[in-house]
């Protein structure tokens, strides 16, 4: 991919990331129809907002891109023709949503030959956009941009970890692991979801570890992340494809060392 496409793709993901916020906001702190998408025990909630926001997305790829593939979290994939593919994730951070607290977001990113080279992240109550690809990782508010830059943490006791809670770590030995490392750093908190990725790439967070992740959780994450000089990775140290158990760090030295944990 050039930088003209590179571009262009950049500008049409703002302009449907802020329509869809839009959208988003017309739902907030509003009475929701909530379904649960677990059957038996457990809570996975989802909302008409989740529903109406994805088909807008994916009317507006459909209309502009057709060859380009989807892959969103509440209705099929669609399969491209060619190397690129749009991962969407609606509101990452349904509990915080429909309980009218302000750490969701809108996940749209898009990936070329499997690999994420743009993201986007929305708040839209707060009215933030973050952005990363090659051509940097911003925030936009309004007309105002920002670039963005992780911290030069590499110490863990210096660190700040999120974790958006841990009972997403099913697996016992990744938990016992989990708590080792909350252990060892400067201030462990909870909560956040998508929220804590971004305020790691602006330098207010050092580390995000977190499990029981779907892609469309973390791939749209990865540009903005790497763009803003940290590095993101499943718990194999690889780029994580296939969601799970992921590690984001301000700097690869901060990763190492979480890892080692």
């Amino acid at each position: 991919m050039n930088t003209s496409e590179l571009k262009q793709y950049l500008d049409f993901g703002y302009t449907v990331i802020e329509e869809a916020s839009t959208l988003a906001l017309a739902h907030f702190r509003e009475p929701l129809e909530i379904e649960n998408k677990v059957v038996g025990s457990g809570f996975d909630p989802v909302t008409q907002a989740d529903r109406a926001i994805e088909k807008l997305i994916r009317e507006r790829i459909e209309a502009n891109f057709p060859d380009h593939g989807i892959e969103g979290e509440e209705y099929a994939a669609r399969m491209a023709s060619g190397d690129l593919c749009w991962v969407v994730d609606p509101i990452d951070g349904t509990r915080a949503f429909m309980t009218g607290m302000t750490g969701w977001g809108l996940l749209l990113g898009l990936m070329e030959s499997n690999k994420p080279v743009l993201g986007f992240m929305s708040q839209p109550y707060l009215g933030e956009v973050y952005t990363g690809s090659t051509l940097g990782a911003n925030l936009s508010r309004g007309s105002s941009r920002q670039a963005l830059r992780a911290s030069q943490t590499n110490c863990l006791s210096n660190a700040v970890l999120y974790c958006t809670h841990p009972d997403m770590f099913a697996d016992t030995k990744e938990l016992e692991n989990f708590y080792r490392l909350c252990g060892k750093v400067k201030l462990p908190r909870y909560g956040g979801d998508c929220y804590a990725y971004a305020m790691l790439a602006y330098g207010l967070v050092d580390l995000v570890v977190e499990s029981d992740l779907k892609p469309c959780d973390i791939l749209p994450l990865v540009p903005i992340i790497e763009a803003a000089g940290g590095v993101v990775s499943d718990i194999d140290g690889n780029l994580p494809l296939s969601g799970g158990t992921v590690v984001a760090a301000s700097t690869r030295v901060l990763h190492d060392r979480a890892m080692a944990v």
